[in-house]
């Protein structure tokens, strides 16, 4: 008894120092401290991350059937802008962690500033775009008439403000990268705390503010994050992180951004092609009515807020990783990945045995209706089947984009999920008429292929070569 409750003790004190973000050394010592020490902030920032559509979805509910699905539509087309952020973060993760493994803590700085540079520049296009086509961007995605016509205004705010997301996932690699996994956190919960309160407000109305519907959501989402990156910039001028942005690195260096962008297309490319099947999936599910789209979106955001923690465990594998071999330590950068995907799985195994038990009960928190909730509760069953392979394949994808070997996942990817994942759910859904069970068998398949496929080609140890 008293052993149980000093390793309690312990953990608690550990947690206390791992949120705090007081340890930042993680190329030596303990590596089952060093991944408990990361993981905690970067599991927290995942959770933050994920907390936004949940929020959204939960006030947008009590609009409708096609106010969720708009949320899903949209939120199927941001998986592109999600994709290129986090290639691009990736990509900076991977060359900051390595720079600070070797002791260049300027130099990462002066990483930092071009990933923003980058960042602005990618978001002014992608803004351009949302503002102009937001009801062709829902019609190609399959919506109807009406929901078009009620649901554009989110999409258009979304899409337009979508540099609030960049910066946000870009900031917070330089973050991650440093080691600095709790000031990432401190920045997401900062932000998810304003969205929460401002959520109500503009969807509903509150005093001189007008009830803007489902727009509201979006308005309110845009400006928590963009108070998060004024936050993030803050940190970064003002010093209160390892890394800090003087005036003098507020220049372009196009060597730095080459690189960048060299070591960040894999990352772009992986999750593009990952993120583009998401909405081809989407859009084979708007073939079965706005009911049956509508539980699978809450689903699939309900399984995003557990694989945040579980990405968040792997991108505390990038960042060891990423220091370790900076450091001139690949066998410590290899034990760390074995190690953080043990711990992933557990927590994986537990999650889905929650989800395979209480299914039908989480859906009937964002929706009361009847076909909503059984495909909602079937589709959570189905996915969640698969997560202890997810588990292990996200480590070990995130361990690779951590080395700077963003173009093996890429591959991996590329087959795992356009030339396997989208012609089974075509033809599982609709030729086979198996229906919506044909999406949620796909995705399964997939992500168990990704993770077999993925320790094959990590065990050939390749990654530890690569230079960033």
């Amino acid at each position: 008894m008293a052993q149980n409750k000093h390793i309690i003790n312990r953990l608690f004190s550990y947690f206390k120092i791992a949120v705090a973000g007081k340890e930042q050394e993680f190329t030596s010592g303990s590596i089952r401290r060093a991944i408990f020490m990361l993981s905690v902030p970067m599991v927290l920032e995942m959770m933050m991350e994920s907390i936004f559509f949940l929020v959204d979805a939960y006030f947008v509910s009590s609009l409708g059937a096609n106010a969720i699905a708009t949320v899903g539509l949209t939120e199927s087309v941001l998986t592109l802008v999600y994709a290129v952020a986090i290639g691009l973060s990736m990509g900076v993760t991977a060359i900051v962690a390595r720079r600070v493994g070797e002791q260049d803590i300027r130099g990462a700085s002066q990483v930092a500033v071009q990933s923003i540079f980058l960042g602005i520049i990618v978001a002014m296009i992608i803004s351009l775009i949302g503002i102009l086509f937001p009801k062709e961007i829902l019609g190609l995605m399959g919506a109807e008439s009406d929901l078009i016509a009620d649901g554009y205004r989110y999409t258009q705010i979304l899409l337009g403000g979508n540099v609030t997301i960049m910066l946000l996932f870009l900031i917070n690699a330089v973050f991650r990268g440093a080691g600095d996994a709790s000031v990432a956190m401190r920045v997401l919960i900062f932000s998810n705390l304003l969205n929460i309160v401002l959520d109500p407000m503009f969807i509903f109305g509150f005093g001189p503010i007008p009830a803007f519907g489902v727009q509201g959501a979006a308005i309110a989402t845009t400006i928590g994050r963009g108070s998060a990156v004024i936050f993030q910039l803050l940190i970064l001028f003002y010093g209160w992180s390892k890394i800090k942005v003087a005036l003098k690195d507020i220049v372009f260096q196009a060597t730095i951004m080459l690189n960048l962008i060299k070591v960040s297309l894999g990352g772009i490319g992986q999750f593009i092609i990952g993120t583009s099947s998401w909405v081809f999936l989407m859009r084979i599910m708007a073939e079965f009515g706005s009911e049956v789209l509508a539980g699978y979106t809450i689903a699939i955001r309900v399984l995003m807020f557990t694989l945040m923690p579980s990405w968040g465990m792997s991108n505390a594998a990038a960042t060891l990783v990423g220091q370790n071999l900076g450091a001139k330590k690949p066998d410590r950068a290899e034990k760390s990945v074995w190690k953080t995907g043990k711990y992933n799985a557990w927590f994986m195994i537990a999650v889905s045995i929650f989800y395979l038990l209480f299914a039908e009960m989480i859906i009937k928190i964002f929706s009361d209706e009847a076909l909503v909730i059984e495909y909602g509760a079937l589709s959570l069953r189905v996915i969640a089947a698969g997560y202890v392979f997810y588990a292990y394949g996200m480590v070990i994808i995130q361990s690779f984009n951590g080395a700077g070997d963003t173009l093996t996942p890429t591959i991996i990817n590329f087959f795992c999920f356009w030339v396997f994942q989208l012609p089974f759910a075509y033809l599982g859904a609709l030729v086979l008429d198996w229906g919506a069970m044909g999406v949620f068998l796909a995705i399964t398949f997939a992500e168990v292929l990704i993770a077999i496929i993925g320790i094959i080609w990590f065990r050939k140890g390749t990654w530890k070569k690569v230079q960033v």
